[in-house]
């Protein structure tokens, strides 16, 4: 891409009954947006009011999964380079500035950027974050189809990484990290068993021991108190489920018995 050529940079945000959330996320990209699309999937609260009175376009889809609906979102865009975040993310300052100054043609150009994220807990920022593709070129490439964990597909593709953070004020209650977990879980042993892996006993006792050792130990969660030590169990925990719902999976497509 030419360093002269005007940048332009469509956000989307997908969304159902996020009424409490979705205008932080949205008021945290207005800076470097040139617009903000958001897909909503059969809200019953006041999401979509608050996406169109922050001017937002928002478009209706019923929900098709997570990879679908963000790529409904990009084709629904006007650019063609796509940054796309939830509606429990924001953007930092020195992100903000990093897109700007990109968009001025003052970084290299990549096909993939990605985005340092970090999450919170119980009321407690963790230390230790995750780098995760949030902006791409849609001319290049999109979204890959995937039960869980999606994001565009990185083969062949020229990755960056844009300074900032983006916070993921993701954290509700026990209760609903717990029913999400369980979800995601789902979608992860659906994955595993799409992709023909097989169970494993080994995996299934020792991938939880050594999750938690890495989220409690190498991550630093020993750190943050009970905070902490709950993260690292819960993903003990996701690990757990993953290999024991694909055990489930697999036993049932063997026996060749629907569910």
């Amino acid at each position: 891409m030419d360093h002269s050529e005007v940048k332009r940079i469509s956000v989307t945000i997908i969304a159902q009954n996020e009424e409490q959330r979705i205008a932080k996320a949205v008021v945290s990209c207005q800076d470097f947006a040139d617009e903000i699309v958001v897909v909503d999937g059969g809200s019953k609260d006041a999401t979509v009011e608050i996406a169109e009175s922050l001017g937002c376009k928002v478009f209706f889809n019923p929900w098709p999964g997570f990879a679908k609906q963000r790529n409904f979102a990009a084709e629904k865009a006007t650019h063609d380079w796509i940054f796309f975040i939830d509606t429990d993310e924001f953007a930092n300052e020195e992100l903000k500035n990093s897109i700007k100054q990109w968009k001025a043609g003052k970084t290299a150009d990549a096909d993939i950027y990605n985005i340092y994220r970090i999450g919170n807990f119980m009321g407690k920022w963790l230390d230790k974050g995750e780098h995760l593709p949030r902006m791409y070129n849609r001319k290049v490439t999109s979204i890959k189809e995937t039960e869980v964990h999606e994001g565009p597909e990185p083969e062949g593709r020229k990755i960056g990484f844009m300074p900032g953070i983006l916070w993921h004020d993701g954290y509700r209650s026990i209760d609903d990290h717990v029913i999400r977990f369980n979800k995601y879980t789902a979608l992860e042993a659906q994955k595993a068993l799409s992709s023909n892996q097989s169970f494993s006993l080994m995996r299934l006792l020792f991938r939880p021991v050594l999750r938690f050792g890495q989220k409690y130990f190498v991550h630093g969660l020993f750190k943050k108190g009970l905070a902490g030590l709950t993260v690292a169990t819960l993903w003990a925990y996701y690990e757990y489920l993953t290999q024991i719902k694909l055990y489930e999976l697999k036993r049932v497509q063997n026996s060749g018995v629907a569910e």
